[in-house]
């Protein structure tokens, strides 16, 4: 996947060198002809997600008749490979649904379009400065933030109740507060039912080198977490497997290629607790049948690692040839009232702060919870994260295979902290 990233980013690139006249595009709501403008729009997600999409693509095209847009969506795992072989071919969608390093990658090879070309369309004095910043890169902002996100531990109160064990204060707690409450709910939960589901993701470590003053990067763009502090997140990993907090290694493994909420040990009310973006919570609360709970990642109380984050960018595709047009779509997705009480939380709390007022009578209990959790976290969060650099959306990839091999003993903490920095640094040619 990360081969077929690398050749469409260089051949989006290319093609964007010898074209850039195509980026200009066309001026109108109409095509060449004077008939409608097509335009295709992808992101990823569950059924559920796509759903509401399409009510959005049906209100704006009821505004916009002239403007047609077509939905392309698919699950997370194939959604990178399919986008970069489009890139590659020359048929990427008019706007594109990004997270995580993705904008930089692809903006840093001139895929994306600089959304100051369209700034009469687009408007973004309404979204938060911090989101914002997630999709800016070398001063130039390549996409807009869906809502904001932060990542936080997700709680199945009903099972903790059942163990009979009582959570500490989640505002002020340490990781070994963490760690004793989930050996207890280890050893009092059902057979086949966890405390947490397997710790281990790039957001985590993220949080979890921030906490003790580095980073997963560093803002020139080199790997920032040690060695050292890699090490004793991967003990600490193991020591949970080998209190049977966490699955075994051979569920973990499985579990990687199965990323949809209802998948999930959480969703499937066998996991306690599980690390998760907040905007998670609705699914997995559906899929679980029950109420949610979000708590505050342990360790914050000393150095906070938390960052509030843009959940998903939407980018114009550099070649489109209506960028107006497609400007337009997207400024309907994160500044108009309507749009945003068909999506409500699904993709992170809305920036716009007029939009996120305006859904607030129409949340659930579920969506509720991500809201006041936001809330109350924006005051207590760290500095901005630094985003990756060219390079860095193969970590999650060395991160999952090193991880398995941690897991079935195949290699110790040390050495896989050492094989993490090593495959990250050749990964962003540092």
């Amino acid at each position: 996947m990360r081969l077929l990233l690398r050749r469409g980013l260089a051949a989006a690139g290319a093609a964007v060198l010898l074209l850039g006249a195509a980026a200009c595009g066309d001026d109108s709501d109409s095509g060449a002809d004077g008939g409608p403008v097509e335009l295709r729009f992808s992101w990823w997600g569950n059924a559920d997600r796509a759903a509401a999409t399409q009510k959005v693509i049906d209100a704006f095209q009821k505004a916009n008749p002239k403007i047609k847009v077509k939905g392309e969506t698919t699950d997370f795992n194939a959604y990178f490979d399919k986008l970069a072989t489009e890139v590659a071919a020359g048929s990427a969608p008019d706007v594109i649904t990004l997270g995580g390093a993705y904008p930089r990658e692809y903006g840093d090879r001139g895929a994306l379009l600089d959304l100051a070309k369209v700034d009469d369309v687009l408007k973004t004095d309404k979204l938060g400065e911090a989101a914002l910043s997630n999709g800016n890169f070398g001063d130039k902002q390549y996409g807009v933030p869906s809502g904001v996100n932060a990542i936080s531990l997700v709680v199945n109160p009903a099972l903790v109740a059942k163990a009979g064990v009582t959570l500490p204060d989640t505002e002020t707690w340490t990781w070994d507060d963490f760690n004793r409450v989930a050996r207890e709910l280890a050893g009092k939960l059902p057979k086949g039912t966890f405390a947490l589901t397997d710790p281990t993701r790039t957001d985590m470590l993220d949080v979890w080198s921030r906490q003790r003053g580095e980073g997963l990067y560093t803002e020139d763009g080199k790997v920032g977490i040690s060695e050292p502090v890699l090490t004793e997140w991967f003990r600490q990993s193991v020591a949970l497997r080998d209190a049977k907090v966490t699955p075994p290694a051979a569920t973990t493994a499985e579990l990687q290629t199965q990323p949809a909420p209802e998948q999930t040990l959480m969703g499937r009310n066998l996991a306690a607790m599980q690390f998760d973006w907040t905007n998670q919570v609705t699914a997995l609360s559906k899929a679980a049948g029950q109420a949610l709970e979000l708590h505050r990642v342990p360790g914050e109380s000393a150095e906070p690692g938390q960052w509030l984050q843009a959940s998903q960018l939407y980018t114009i595709n550099a070649r489109s040839k209506h960028p107006k047009e497609a400007a337009r779509f997207v400024d309907f997705l994160v500044n108009s009232e309507e749009a945003g009480k068909i999506i409500l939380t699904d993709r992170g709390i809305p920036s716009n702060t007029d939009v996120r007022d305006a859904i607030l009578p129409s949340l659930t209990p579920d969506q509720s919870v991500s809201v006041s959790y936001i809330e109350k976290l924006a005051a207590k969060v760290g500095p901005p994260l630094v985003i990756g650099p060219t390079g860095s959306t193969d970590t999650p990839q060395i991160l999952d295979r090193l991880n398995v091999e941690l897991l079935f003993n195949r290699k110790t903490p040390e050495a896989a902290a050492k094989d993490f920095v090593a495959q990250v640094k050749t990964a962003i040619k540092e």
